[in-house]
């Protein structure tokens, strides 16, 4: 199926994507397994953000700081999976896609995203960002190239995730 024959589907106005500045992100073709994830899945990461991560995770861990992965990779189709989950539970488009990115629009697509958690925080939760695990982010994962893509405001309209960082090195 097309992205635009799924966003019809869906009920996603490619309209609003553009004025909101949500950009396309093409899929990774070579990844690399991580390790579990907090689902107890196999996670996947392309070669180059998958050794920053693993790194990062070492590091946080020698200042003794724990970074859960909760999610990496996500294909289109089951990026499409979410949304549809979402919108049989009786949510509008508008509200899922200030939640979840529209399928083709998701960093998870790239490879290069990880959502991460901390013990004692419930995963994909605001109070993330209360937990020293957050802080220690903020400090360090910019020398690992990770960068955390929606803080509050951003201006693709997503709501603040404070869990989702994504492998953007400064080259």
């Amino acid at each position: 199926m097309t992205l635009d024959a799924l966003w019809r589907e869906l009920g996603i106005d490619p309209a609003t994507l553009q004025q909101r500045g949500v950009r396309m992100v093409r899929q990774a073709r070579q990844l690399t397994p991580v390790g579990l994830g907090t689902d107890g899945r196999d996670k996947l990461l392309t070669p180059a953000a998958a050794r920053a991560w693993l790194a990062m995770r070492e590091q946080a861990a020698a200042d003794g700081v724990v970074l859960l992965l909760v999610s990496a990779f996500r294909s289109v189709d089951y990026q499409a999976a979410l949304l549809r989950a979402r919108l049989a539970r009786g949510e509008s488009i508008e509200q899922v896609l200030r939640i979840n990115a529209a399928p083709g629009c998701s960093e998870h697509h790239s490879g290069r995203a990880v959502d991460i958690g901390a013990p004692g925080c419930g995963g994909l939760d605001p109070a993330f960002d209360q937990t020293e695990a957050f802080d220690w982010l903020r400090r360090n994962a910019a020398r690992h190239g990770y960068r955390m893509s929606y803080p509050p405001g951003n201006p693709q309209g997503y709501a603040y995730e404070p869990w989702h960082w994504c492998h953007r090195p400064r080259r």
